[in-house]
């Protein structure tokens, strides 16, 4: 078995090296927004996107142009991977089977960064990198590095730069020493809640800080823009936002190797995140309704991290010889587990399930979890079964668990 993970460190390069590896990150952003506004302009003619050959002989074209000269003073292969990214991004926009969001054209200091695939070098002992056409820099290095360095990828968040090292190494298959099977369900008031009667609270890791996050952008607002003032605002409120995401994920990481630890095989409600947390607006001919209530629940949908958390849980079982198993979540809060009665009278309030023709009385979320776990013995019994696909690895801009 392969697997592939990649090592995230915190990089401390002097002024020099921050300088250049902003116009690398600011480089790759122009030729991302350029090949994506030549796409955007043949799909509007009708006509069908270049392929990647084809905007690599147009970068050729660019780096002659006198406006962008500067493309040559960045290595090509950053500028090669962006516009890889894009062919695939829009490839995968347009995968009848399960199509993601069209690629959206980058802003400056929005997610800055770079990848190399080859001509990098590590030195672990003296815990550097180099990176071409830039050179060595330290990073602070926090566990060793295992198996063969395939890319490396360096990224901005916040203040500091750090940097992505994918490796890949084989192993033999794995067992698993677990040997149950258990099912969830996924929720606000309960983050997830087990067929054994387990279950776990939520983080709600933003609506813990939203209201200083709001305060500060109120304040934000008040300041003129681009001053030093606002400027120490906007990275007050860019701290938070990290803040804010790293505790989600400590959570979500922590939850997902418990349960990959202990259990063989676990199941989850395939649960569509993007419809359920879309809009309620409407238009002006026909506006939506409880839109207040609607966008409040958006909010607490999109703070679990539902989608994360079972990407990290699929990668993690299948390293331990485990499987994630997705069932249709249908009237899995709705049936009775005793009788198999379903209607949606058996579920009159959030947390209450009451199965109106035997009488059946129990938490909603357990009840859930009960379905939910049927659900999936009867998948792994007609062999229908299927991993998140393209999810089975961890990608190479994510830390690798150290636990």
């Amino acid at each position: 078995m392969i697997i592939r993970l990649a090592y995230k460190f915190r990089l401390e390069p002097k002024s020099k090296d921050r300088q250049l590896m902003a116009q690398f990150a600011g480089c790759c952003r122009l030729v991302w927004n350029k090949a994506l506004a030549l796409q955007k302009e043949l799909l509007t003619e009708g006509k069908s996107c270049m392929s990647y050959n084809k905007l690599a002989g147009a970068l050729k074209g660019w780096k002659q142009e006198d406006n962008l000269l500067f493309f040559k003073e960045c290595h090509s292969q950053p500028l090669q991977q962006t516009l890889m990214n894009l062919d695939r991004a829009i490839k995968e926009a347009f995968n009848k089977t399960s199509p993601k969001q069209f690629p959206r054209f980058k802003k400056k200091g929005h997610r800055d960064s770079f990848r190399y695939p080859q001509g990098f070098k590590i030195d672990e002992a003296n815990r550097r990198v180099y990176l071409p056409k830039i050179g060595w820099i330290r990073y602070r290095k926090s566990q060793p590095i295992t198996g063969t360095p395939k890319n490396i990828t360096v990224s901005k968040r916040g203040d500091y730069w750090y940097v992505s090292i994918q490796t890949e190494r084989e192993i033999p298959d794995p067992l698993s020493g677990a040997t149950s099977i258990v099912g969830g369900d996924l929720g606000i008031a309960r983050f997830l809640t087990l067929s054994t009667g387990e279950y776990f609270k939520p983080l709600n890791s933003f609506k813990r800080l939203e209201k200083k996050l709001a305060r500060l952008q109120r304040t934000l607002a008040r300041r003129v823009k681009g001053s030093q003032n606002w400027k120490k605002i906007k990275h007050k409120i860019s701290r938070l936002h990290i803040r804010i995401a790293n505790t989600r994920a400590d959570y979500l990481h922590k939850l997902s190797h418990h349960l990959s630890k202990n259990h063989a095989v676990v199941v989850l409600e395939d649960l569509k995140v993007a419809n359920m947390s879309s809009s309620a607006k409407g238009t002006v001919e026909e506006p939506g309704r409880n839109v207040k209530a609607k966008s409040g629940l958006n909010k607490a949908i999109l703070d679990q991290g539902w989608h994360e958390f079972k990407r990290q849980l699929n990668y993690k079982l299948e390293w331990l010889g485990g499987m994630l198993v997705l069932v249709a979540p249908k009237n899995t809060s709705r049936c009775c587990p005793e009788c198999g009665y379903t209607s949606g009278e058996n579920r009159k309030t959030q947390s209450s399930f009451v199965c109106v023709e035997c009488g059946y009385k129990e938490n909603a979320d357990f009840v859930g979890a009960l379905n939910v776990l049927r659900a999936g013995h009867a998948r792994i019994a007609c062999g229908d079964i299927d991993l998140i696909g393209g999810l089975a690895q961890e990608p190479a801009q994510m830390t690798a668990p150290s636990a």
